[in-house]
């Protein structure tokens, strides 16, 4: 790996000659700017405003624009005598518990190399001592042209940095979080922990960035000619949900995809449902009340009303003639109702 900045941690004083390499690298895919009309590349040219001509990167230096305008040629050399000990050098100025740093201020992060044989004794007692001291080190360095907040601490046998934004740079959350007052129950927290539970963990190297494939597979098929990949239907929205349900059945989803269901669980309960704007219906089911009537056409012309009621609570499906046992009790008349007679031909002789 090519190191991209050269220089020393300064640890007290001990001096450790090391070089800076990337630690993370982008796999996204990058698109050219093209003419719709032909596909011909939209190019970019750095032209010169005092001359109007194009000039090349060999042309090219840095300065400070004044406010009233003026330039201030600002050279390599000019930014290599900073008046500061952080020019070429990583200087720790604490060791500090790593759960002092806010995650928020994390940026890039840098794998930082033994610079030399002369260098490899300081490095790992560096290493060392913050391994055994369960801290991190919080150390300035400057690199392209700014000074910067850094973080040190141990991956295996390496020492990498992480660049920290500075404490000023990180914006309040004022504003984010809801401003309505909201109760969640017990009830509520429980099933999210069970949820949580559930879910488990995940080990980070099996997740992969699953858009960068779909692109990959959209590139693929135009550049075979080919028609690409449907997108899957989008969920419908702008729904409300019943939070309790929502809990339930996903923790069910989750144990099912997990083959950890519980025995005994019906698909239709804890069912992802619109809250009722107006008074609450029975919980009854339409399919049960498909079925009681179907059962009372079905029944004899001289049932009476008692009798039609109790067949709404145990009705049968249409392939059995007839009411249940119940049924038939309250409707007896003297004669013997459809059921019993199929009651009768099914007894052994």
């Amino acid at each position: 790996m090519r190191s991209i900045w050269n220089g020393a941690i300064s640890f007290g004083l001990v001096s450790i000659p090391i070089k800076v390499v990337n630690a993370t690298e982008s796999h996204a895919v990058s698109f050219r700017q093209v003419h719709t009309e032909d596909n011909g590349r939209i190019r970019y040219r750095k032209v010169c405003e005092l001359e109007d001509r194009e000039v090349d990167q060999a042309e090219i230096g840095k300065a400070y624009e004044a406010p009233d305008g003026e330039m201030i040629p600002i050279t390599e050399d000019d930014l290599s005598h900073l008046p500061l000990p952080t020019a070429r050098t990583i200087d720790i100025v604490a060791f500090v518990p790593a759960d002092r740093i806010d995650p928020l201020q994390m940026d890039t992060a840098y794998y930082l190399a033994a610079a030399g044989a002369s260098a490899a004794k300081p490095y790992t007692l560096l290493r060392e001592a913050l391994k055994r001291s369960n801290k991190v080190a919080v150390a300035k360095f400057a690199l392209r042209g700014r000074e910067r907040l850094g973080m040190l601490r141990v991956v295996g046998d390496v020492i990498v940095m992480h660049g920290l934004l500075w404490p000023d740079e990180v914006r309040a959350p004022e504003g984010v979080a809801p401003d309505v007052d909201v109760t969640v129950r017990d009830k509520e927290l429980d099933l999210a922990d069970a949820l949580m539970d559930t879910l488990g963990e995940v080990d980070l190297d099996d997740l992969h960035d699953e858009y960068r494939e779909a692109l990959e597979e959209v590139i693929a098929a135009k550049a075979a000619g080919e028609a690409p990949p449907e997108a899957p239907a989008a969920e419908t929205g702008g729904k409300v949900l019943d939070l309790m349900a929502a809990l339930e059945k996903s923790v069910r989803e989750a144990r099912e995809s997990r083959g950890a269901g519980e025995p005994g669980e019906s698909e239709e309960e804890a069912e992802v449902r619109t809250l009722p704007r107006g008074r609450s219906t029975p919980k009854e089911t339409g399919g049960k009340k498909s079925t009681a009537s179907a059962a009372a056409k079905k029944a004899p012309a001289k049932k009476t009303a008692a009798a039609r009621k109790s067949t709404s609570k145990s009705a049968e499906p249409s392939g059995k003639r007839g009411a249940t046992k119940s049924t038939a009790k309250k409707a007896a008349t003297g004669k013997k109702t459809t059921a019993k007679k199929t009651a009768s031909r099914k007894r052994p002789a």
